[in-house]
């Protein structure tokens, strides 16, 4: 058993590792052009938050909504300490997760204990989001309405206007870590608890499986990982507003999640690349033209996948990796 494990293992990392490989070569065959660059730094972002979404989403079934307040708390958090206290984002993005699995914790655990879920578990979320971003525009210590900008000094540790290929390296090698993590729980005793509460919650309980540990655990890991990516929104961009605690955020992941195919690993974040690089596209073509008509035809699109596809484009890419032979999904999809 163990070591028919370690091969289903090694067979995930080897994926991962093409992943990765052909995401790193992605920047010298566009020449480094910084547009391009920071259009896929962006969509590298989500992808990251997207696979970090699916443990809770995908394994536990929960229809997680807060994506965009533990985003903010990142945010906020490595902009915090080092406006106040010169520490470097080095330690502050990790703070910014710690932070943001505290709040996971302090707001998951009343919520799984009185046993909110579905759409009223979806609606506490998403309503975190705008609190926080209420919050923090009176907060006038860490907040307030006006953008308050990040220092930065060429050649120190505080720098941070990197050129974008430093954030794109940086978050392909997090993509990996994550999708590893999400290999590791799916196959691990937390994993199998997550599809049972996902399945049937009731009958999960009665088999003796702690339901709310099990969902506050898979919440924790999910914020800790949001809230450490997070803070990259706030580098990239130098600044902190309340405007970074953003429904749209919540809205976009929790779609991805559900598009690329619930419990699915690697779908997910191909689902990721393939939507959010045809809005960047339809933006640029037709948000000319009247602004605003590209989110139709996105809107046609997730329609379209929703109406022909109801599990997701995961049914369509499960076929493509058994034909090229990358990914050895079929079994994870049986569990």
């Amino acid at each position: 058993m163990k070591s028919s494990m370690k091969r289903e293992i090694y067979k995930q990392l080897r994926s991962i590792v093409i992943i990765s490989v052909g995401l790193a070569l992605i920047p010298p065959i566009l020449q480094f052009n910084n547009y391009f660059l920071l259009v896929l730094t962006y969509i590298l972002l989500y992808a990251v938050i997207v696979s970090a979404w699916n443990i809770i989403g995908g394994f536990g079934g929960q229809l997680d909504l807060g994506a965009g307040a533990f985003t903010g708390l990142g945010c906020f958090t490595m902009g915090t300490l080092l406006l106040r206290w010169n520490i470097p984002p080095v330690i502050g993005v990790f703070a910014g997760g710690l932070i943001a699995a505290a709040f996971g914790f302090i707001i998951g655990y009343p919520s799984f204990r009185f046993g909110l879920k579905d759409v009223w578990y979806a609606l506490a979320t998403i309503a975190l989001v705008v609190v926080l971003k209420q919050f923090f525009t009176v907060w006038e210590q860490v907040g307030g309405p006006e953008e308050r900008y990040l220092p930065g000094t060429y050649g120190s540790l505080y720098y941070l206007k990197l050129p974008y290929s430093y954030y794109y390296y940086i978050l392909v090698v997090a993509l990996a870590i994550v999708l590893f993590l999400n290999v590791k729980v799916k196959m691990s005793k937390l994993g199998y608890y997550l599809f049972s509460v996902r399945e049937n919650e009731d009958a999960a309980e009665m088999l003796g499986v702690d339901v709310r540990m099990t969902k506050l655990k898979g919440l924790m890991i999910y914020a800790f990982i949001t809230g450490t990516i997070g803070s990259f929104f706030a580098l990239i961009s130098g600044y902190i507003h309340p405007t970074q605690f953003n429904t749209d955020i919540s809205l976009q992941i929790a779609i991805l999640g559900i598009v690329g195919g619930l419990g699915s690993i690697y779908s997910p974040v191909i689902t990721t690349f393939i939507l959010q690089s045809a809005s960047e596209y339809l933006r640029t073509v037709l948000g000319g033209w009247i602004p605003g008509i590209h989110l139709i035809f996105y809107g046609a699109i997730l329609m379209i996948i929703v109406l022909f596809f109801p599990e997701g484009l995961s049914a369509i890419l499960n076929k493509v990796y058994a034909k090229i032979g990358l990914f050895s999904l079929k079994k994870e999809e049986k569990k």
